[in-house]
This record gives structure tokens, C-alpha cells and sequence, in this order.
């Protein structure tokens, strides 16, 4: 569970932006689409439109786009291309004020006879559509970027990436696949990520996981310079519980210096020691605790201090659960630091810390006192040592332990001319 929220607190594709960049497309494919297809021929505007549109382009020139406008909207066209010529000069005179609902009005009315010449019909449907993505009208923009390979038999590869991401935006998840696969193969040995992230994100969202890790074990292989696959990678392995698998992956991508969020490490370190690793668990959390990536408060220091104890390092254990107990004032981080000092032979802190603990609460009086007696008999103080056994003979827990104890510490303060 602790994973699965992990994964789902990182955002899969928010990582990376699908751009909108022209890239040259399968040229086999385009060269056999455009000896299909009739050459259409080249037309020209009439002498007073051409006039008119001549001094609209004057003003374009010098960044009067205004002007240009109202120059172009005074034009009454007569003929059908000079109208669609006229139409989609004025599209673009609006795409460039920003002013995408105009532009889209005026470019429909331009495409609309498909009397363009070749050059100017295919670059208007391709405007068309990236305008309609960007208003959000995703239905109308797929219509026009099919509508525009069909008419120029071009294939390029960042096409089918928007035809993936309209799809994706339609929530027409299981469509999104065949365009962002077309768009890999499109893209040849120019390769772009973004068709994978949309693939990604389709599986993620439709929860088949499986096949969304045979797209990130591919992405990883063809973009390994980029951190995010690893992280990916390793998350979406500790989603389907391959917890080997995610270890791996993200042991080597922090070798690689790929881990540098405080989420990442802490699961590194959950993962090493979970699968029996706690030394590994212990140095990692540590570093990064010393470091500031990692907060060093309660959980984690807890976290840490239970790794130490796991990883038999008892010094180092007790080391952190003291420090925990300064930071709760909580009476079982002390008594665990004073049994592990009692284990470690460092006595008088022990000592110190069990009392510590007592003075916060009763609850474990036996076996605490248990330990004190210890502790003071290994410091040779045969009195205290004996009054503590005392103590943990009256609880039930530890009576029969501390019973044996009695005679013990009476026989060595005898031997040894101790009053007790």
C-alpha cells in the first residue's frame, strides 16, 4: 500500500511536455502518397485583390498587424480562391494577435472550396488543427490533421504524438496507443519521448501495468541519460509487487546520482530493508539525513534508528533511539536506547537512560529494572544492583527471571566484601 501511494503521488507524465515541433516524416510513405495524388495547379489572386493583399503584406512587414487586418476585411473578393486566399491571410493575421477563435472562423472558410494551392490548402489545415488543440476542440482537430496527411502524404511523427494527445485529452484511452506507436516509427533515429509518455500514461490510467512497464523498459533503453525513466521504472515494478525488480532499478539509479527527491530515498532504504539489506537501509537514510535531503524528524530517525538495530550495529542504534528520546520525550525510545547500551556495556548511560525512562512512565517496570539491576551489578555497585532485582521480583513479567538473579548478585557482593 505504502508503495501504491508513493507511485500515485508522483504524476506519471507531468514530468515531461508533448511539444508541437515540425519533424520530418517517413519520406517513402509521403513519396508514394504524392504520385497518387493529381498535381493541382498553381493559381494566382486577381490584379486588385493582389493589389490590396500587396499592402496588406506591407504592413505585416512592419509589424502593423492591425492594419493589415483592416485592409484585408475591407477586401469584397469575387472569385472563390481569392476568397480563400483573402480568408486565410486573415487567419493568420488573427493567429498572430493570439486571437485563436478568429483565426479558426477564417480558416475554415479558406479550407473549406480546397482550391489552395497545394502549399497554402496544406499549411492552413495544419494550422487549422494545431489552433483547435489549443482551444480545446480535440474532435475537430483530429478530423483536420488526418484531413491534412491525406491531403499532403505526410507522416510526421509529432502529428501522430497531437493525434495521441487529442485522443488522450478525449479520455479516448485505449485510441492512444496506434497514434504514439505510429509516431515512434515516424520519428525514425530522430527519437522523441513524448509519444511514450502518452502511451504510458493510457496504460497507467486504464491500470493495465504491465504493459505500461514493457513501454518504460523500451523508453529506458533508447533515453537512459534521463533520470525519470529509472524512477518510473522502479515505481511501476513495486506497483505489481516485483519488489526485486524495483530494487534493482532504483539501486542502480542511485548510483547513477538519479535519486535526488527525499521520497526516492526513503524508498530505496524501505526496499533495502525489506528484502533483508538493513546496513544498506541504514547508511542511505543517514547520509541523506546528515545532508538535510532526508527531514530528520521522528519517522525518519525512527526509521533510521530501527535500521541500525536491524543491521546489529548497537552503538549506532542506541545512538538514535537517544536522540529520538530528546525529540518525543517518549518513554520507549529511552528504554530501548538503555537495554541497547546495557547490550553494548556501556552501562552508566544506560543507567541514565532507563531512569529516564521511569521517570516518563511505569510501563515495562520489570524488565526495566531488570536491566538496571544489570547494569549496576557489571559496575560492581552491588547495593543498587540489588535493590532493582528487588523491584522487578514484585512484577509478574519478570519474577521468575529476576528470582534467579537474587541469589547471584547476594553470592558476588559476599565474595567480594560488598555490604548490599
Amino acid at each position: 500500500m505504502m508503495f501504491k501511494k508513493i507511485l500515485t503521488s508522483l504524476v506519471v507524465v507531468s514530468s515531461l511536455v508533448v511539444v508541437q515541433l515540425p519533424v520530418a516524416g517517413n519520406a517513402m510513405a509521403a513519396e508514394a502518397k504524392k504520385e497518387e495524388k493529381k498535381k493541382r495547379p498553381t493559381q494566382l489572386v486577381g490584379p486588385s485583390v493582389g493589389k490590396k493583399v500587396g499592402k496588406a503584406f506591407e504592413s505585416y512587414s512592419a509589424d502593423d498587424i492591425d492594419g493589415a487586418l483592416v485592409i484585408l476585411l475591407d477586401i469584397e473578393a469575387k472569385k472563390d480562391y481569392d476568397k480563400a486566399y483573402v480568408s486565410r491571410f486573415i487567419a493568420v493575421m488573427y493567429a498572430t494577435k493570439g486571437d485563436e477563435v478568429k483565426a479558426i472562423e477564417y480558416l475554415k472558410k479558406a479550407v473549406a472550396p480546397d482550391i489552395l494551392n497545394e502549399g497554402d490548402q496544406g499549411e492552413a489545415l495544419k494550422l487549422l488543427a494545431d489552433l483547435q488543440m489549443q482551444t480545446k476542440a480535440y474532435k475537430e482537430a483530429l478530423k483536420n490533421y488526418h484531413a491534412w496527411m491525406d491531403f499532403t502524404g505526410k507522416s510526421d511523427g509529432n502529428t501522430w504524438v497531437k493525434i495521441a494527445q487529442a485522443y488522450t485529452e478525449l479520455k479516448q484511452l485505449e485510441k492512444v496507443t496506434a497514434p504514439a506507436d505510429k509516431a515512434i516509427v515516424a520519428f525514425g533515429d530522430k527519437q522523441n519521448q513524448n509519444p511514450y509518455v502518452l502511451k504510458i500514461q493510457a496504460y497507467y490510467e486504464r491500470k493495465k501495468y504491465p504493459e505500461a512497464i514493457d513501454v518504460l523498459e523500451t523508453v529506458l533503453q533508447v533515453f537512459p541519460e534521463n533520470k525519470i525513466w529509472w524512477t518510473q521504472l522502479g515505481m511501476f515494478y513495486l506497483l505489481v509487487e516485483d519488489y526485486q525488480k524495483g530494487l534493482a532499478v532504483l539501486d542502480l539509479a542511485y548510483k547513477q546520482g538519479f535519486l535526488d527527491k527525499e521520497s526516492q530515498i526513503k524508498t530505496l532504504a524501505s526496499l533495502y530493508a525489506s528484502n533483508e539489506i538493513p546496513y544498506k537501509a541504514a547508511t542511505l537514510l543517514e547520509k541523506h539525513i546528515d545532508s538535510g535531503l532526508v527531514k530528520r524528524d521522528d519517522q525518519n530517525v525512527a526509521t533510521l534508528a530501527n535500521a541500525w538495530h536491524a543491521a546489529m550495529h548497537i552503538d549506532k542504534a542506541a545512538k538514535y533511539y537517544g536522540e529520538l528520546a530528546k525529540m518525543t520525550n517518549d518513554a520507549k525510545y529511552y528504554r530501548k536506547q538503555g537495554m541497547l547500551l546495557k547490550q553494548d556495556e556501556q552501562f552508566k548511560k544506560s543507567i541514565a537512560a532507563l531512569n529516564k525512562a521511569l521517570e516518563l512512565d511505569k510501563k515495562d517496570e520489570g524488565k526495566v529494572h531488570m536491566s538496571l539491576a544489570e547494569s549496576y551489578f557489571y559496575l560492581e555497585n552491588y547495593k543498587k544492583a540489588y535493590a532493582a532485582i528487588q523491584k522487578a521480583m514484585k512484577d509478574p513479567k519478570t519474577k521468575r527471571a529476576a528470582r534467579g538473579w537474587v541469589g547471584f548478585i547476594k553470592d558476588t557482593a559476599k565474595r567480594k566484601g560488598k555490604s548490599i
